[in-house]
């Protein structure tokens, strides 16, 4: 009897456990299921940025290759440019030339030095307008005070009707190249 007592007493015991074990279970199902709808939810954000990132990655990579080719393309036109920027100023230099052989081939055949003086007045003339309108002028260096922005100079010289440091000669013109010096004028200076 006491053995079926304590059979009793053991069984109501694992009924027990089990009937608590149960109860855990239940209360645990929903704290597993909330772990694991919020690791789904996690594994989806994951996929998610990792999409994202990689399209990202994939502008990136888009616009750099973009950036490269616009650099490449603009060294190039750069190195075109720089290539061919006299191509105007020397087509409008050619017929300058041209007059100038023309003028020495007069000149063989013995023709009047007035002639090929003033002919070649001409072409200075023609050549000059062409500078011009490129935007080269002469400096007037004569008279002014001594400028090594603009001028060069290559003496001094005593002079009773300048003040010191006033360009007296000019040795070499000047020209300037619109608002920048092309080459400076060799001058003497008083002192």
């Amino acid at each position: 009897m006491k053995e079926e007592q304590a059979f009793q007493e053991e069984k109501q015991q694992n009924v027990s456990t089990e009937e608590a074990s149960e109860t855990i279970q239940e209360q645990e199902e929903p704290v597993n299921e909330a772990a694991a709808l919020e690791a789904q939810e996690e594994d989806t954000e994951v996929v998610k940025l990792r999409a994202e990132a990689e399209e990202h990655q994939q502008r990136f990579l888009r616009a750099q290759a973009d950036f490269d080719n616009f650099r490449r393309r603009t060294l190039k036109e750069k190195e075109e440019l720089a290539k061919y920027a006299s191509m105007k100023l020397v087509t409008e230099l050619v017929p300058v030339l041209d007059n100038f052989e023309r003028a020495l081939a007069t000149a063989q055949q013995g023709a009047e030095t007035e002639s090929f003086a003033k002919g070649v007045e001409m072409i200075f003339r023609q050549f000059e307008g062409v500078l011009q309108a490129e935007g080269v002028t002469a400096m007037n260096s004569v008279g002014q005070p001594f400028n090594p922005d603009f001028h060069q100079a290559i003496m001094q010289v005593e002079s009773e009707e300048h003040e010191e440091g006033i360009v007296v000669e000019e040795v070499q013109k000047g020209y300037m190249l619109k608002d920048k010096v092309l080459r400076p004028a060799m001058v003497k200076v008083s002192m």
